[in-house]
């Protein structure tokens, strides 16, 4: 399933529904009691609520084309947000850094979060904001010192992400956390695709395109560190809940390692797409 947060209207509350036939939405807040208070909720009771959500979906009652409904991030507000560096050999070349030996993992502000078609701010306190395409998991069930066979269990499906980033202020100390987490710099989306229908999650397309301009092009195969082993790499230092967001490194063709850079400015329009779970675009604001 591909499940979604989603306004009406801007003054109308969040509801939670799944894509149905392509082009629509069905609420999952309709033909009976509300199903979950919102997206984490129904990650953590999926087990018990998942063939509710099913049958929902298939009745379509008070479906409505996506045109018609602003999607907002799947998880406003999630509970952690972990993004690892220097995961794509291309990557790792051209930032003339080394192989790592160890996984480089920061966090991102939950803060950071935002819609999939909601503005990215270019903020007042730098001109050097970059883009990153990258393939999201959003975990499911979770744990503590999950084996890497354990750890496909642990994942509830997968999103489109930007890792938008803060050259400037992410280089100036060793710690990237500052430069990762500015406001509306963790666009994700447009909806969660339930890993049963991600057959394989390192064999995906990933591009990203900033004004129609391809910048990325790259599959998830050639991830240094997959899935698998981030999760268990991650999961022996902190316990994963529902709902928590893993950000899986980015390709080749950032702004930042081109000659001259070419950061992105207001006006500009970046989208990134990864194949069977969709694409988010994002127009740049300067902020206010």
């Amino acid at each position: 399933m591909r499940l979604a947060t989603f306004k009406t209207d801007p003054g109308a509350a969040p509801e939670l529904g799944v894509v149905v036939a392509g082009d629509r939405i069905a609420p999952l807040s309709r033909g009976g009691a509300s199903l979950a208070r919102d997206m984490i909720d129904l990650i953590a009771r999926w087990p018990a609520l998942k063939d509710e959500a099913r049958r929902r979906a298939e009745a379509g009652e008070g479906a409505r084309p996506l045109a018609s409904v602003t999607l907002l991030a799947p998880i406003p507000r999630p509970g952690k947000i972990m993004a690892i560096g220097l995961n794509y050999a291309d990557h790792i070349a051209e930032s003339n850094a080394k192989p790592p030996e160890h996984q480089t993992w920061f966090s991102k502000a939950t803060t950071a979060a935002t819609g999939p078609f909601a503005p990215v701010e270019i903020p007042r306190a730098s001109a050097a904001v970059d883009y990153e395409a990258e393939l999201v998991v959003v975990i499911g069930p979770g744990g503590r010192n999950l084996s890497g066979a354990a750890a496909r269990a642990a994942v509830f499906g997968f999103c489109c992400g930007n890792d938008v980033s803060v050259r400037d202020w992410q280089m100036r100390t060793g710690q990237w956390v500052i430069g990762k987490s500015f406001d509306t710099h963790a666009p994700f989306g447009p909806w969660i695709t339930t890993a049963d229908e991600v057959p394989d999650p390192h064999a995906l397309g990933i591009r990203c395109f900033v004004n129609g301009e391809k910048r990325q092009d790259s599959n998830t195969r050639h991830l240094v560190f997959d899935v698998w082993a981030e999760i268990e790499h991650l999961s022996q230092a902190m316990t994963l809940e529902p709902g928590d967001l893993i950000f899986t490194g980015t390709p080749a063709g950032v702004g930042a390692s081109m000659r001259p850079p070419k950061f992105l400015k207001a006006g500009d329009v970046v989208r990134v797409e990864i194949d069977g779970l969709g694409a988010i675009e994002n127009c740049c604001e300067a902020q206010g």
